[in-house]
This record gives structure tokens, sequence and C-alpha cells, in this order.
């Protein structure tokens, strides 16, 4: 009991069931294509300002530390308030599905070019990369889509200060550019992410998609509206 009093404190029971929602359906649409896209179907995209960046191994430490910001940044927006957890994830979902049929319909993929092991950062680079093989999954960013979501739902946070989502605005564009110097994606992935969660959003406020897990929580504050 002390423990669950505990859990509690840290993640309330109302955002439980988005938050495993959301992680469950996270790894759905990034392995689902792995089994499903055959080789044959990839498209490998190329920009010239792409080809004209260097790779920056260190950048390799904000890419993985990026899986931090998701993990931290949801929760804080959950514990928010039941409205903003219930809208700014159920946003997401609807994000992840459009990006599951990008992943599905148009996938696209790129070549790495070999790593020479000379330190910390190309060893975990190198580790990136062949856990990552075949790169697939690009179009659009599911890092650049999450990492913008953190800011997205970290504005107007009333149990934040307001250096918070100016923290998570900044660490959101080092995402972004860590993304194309460690040469996981082109630019025209990070775009993509950044509308495809701009969509989702749009998307659950047309339909008032939040009612479900509101529906499933009924204990949730009704009068915490508080998202813009």
């Amino acid at each position: 009991m002390r423990v669950l009093r505990k859990l509690d404190k840290f993640i309330p029971r109302y955002a439980r069931l988005p938050l495993l929602t959301v992680l469950i359906f996270n790894f759905i649409v990034y392995y689902s294509p792995k089994f499903l896209v055959t080789a044959d179907r990839l498209h490998y995209l190329r920009s010239a300002f792409d080809d004209s960046l260097p790779r920056v191994p260190f950048f390799i430490f904000i890419y993985v530390l990026a899986f931090l910001q998701w993990i931290f940044g949801y929760i804080i927006i959950a514990r928010d308030s039941p409205e903003r957890c219930y809208r700014i994830l159920t946003g997401e979902l609807i994000a992840k599905t459009i990006t599951l049929a990008f992943f599905l319909l148009y996938p696209t993929a790129l070549r790495h070019d070999p790593v020479e092991v000379t330190g910390p950062s190309t060893w975990v680079l190198a580790f990136i990369y062949a856990a990552d093989e075949p790169p697939i999954n690009l179009f659009p960013s599911l890092h650049c889509l999450e990492s913008w979501l953190c800011f997205r739902g970290a504005v107007g946070l009333r149990k934040m200060p307001r250096w918070y989502a100016w923290l998570q605005l900044i660490f959101t564009l080092l995402v972004f550019t860590s993304v194309l110097l460690v040469k996981q994606h082109i630019w025209p992935d990070i775009l993509g992410g950044i509308a495809v969660a701009e969509l989702g959003q749009l998307l659950r406020r047309l339909f008032h998609a939040e009612r479900l897990f509101e529906k499933l929580n009924p204990q949730g504050d009704p009068h915490e509206k508080n998202i813009r």
C-alpha cells in the first residue's frame, strides 16, 4: 500500500491508462513496419542540404537523452490536470496513428555510412546504427514528433514554472539538430514530425476525442479547462 501511495503522488491514477496506452502504441507504431514493410517498398530520400551537413557523433547523446525528455515530459504534462493529460495524450495517439499510416503506405529509409569507433560518442553512434538496422520509419520523425509535443504540452502548465517550457523548447531544438547531425533523418522528416503532431491536436479538438479517456476515467475533474 505504501508503494501504491507513492505511485499516486508521482503518477496520478487518472494518468495511468493514458500513459500506458501511449507507451504500448509507441511500440506498435515503431516495430510493426519492420515486420510488415519489405525492402523493395522502401523509398531512399536524400537532400543536398542534408548531404552537406557533417556527421557530429557528440549529438548522439542529445538523440538518446530525448527518450528521457519524453518520459518525464509526458508524466509532467499528465500530472498537471486530468484535462491536459487527456487532451495532449489523445492528440498524441491520433498523431501516432497518422504516422503509422505513413510508415506503412510510404516507407522511407536511408543508408548509414560506416562508423569508426574512436571514443564514447562514436561507440554509442555505432550501437544506435546497429540497433536501428535497417533505418526505416523516417518520415515523419518520431523523435521530433515526441519532443515537439513535450514542448507543446509544457506551455501553460500550472504546476511548473514558466522557464520549464523554455527549457523544453531549447532541448527540442537540440533534438531537431541531433537527428540531422547523427544522420538519422533528413530535414523534411523534422517538418513532418511537427506537422503531424499539430494535426493530431487539431483533429482531437475537432472531434473532442479526449472524451474517450474522460469516460474511461470519470474521476477526472471536469472543471479543469486549462488547455489552449
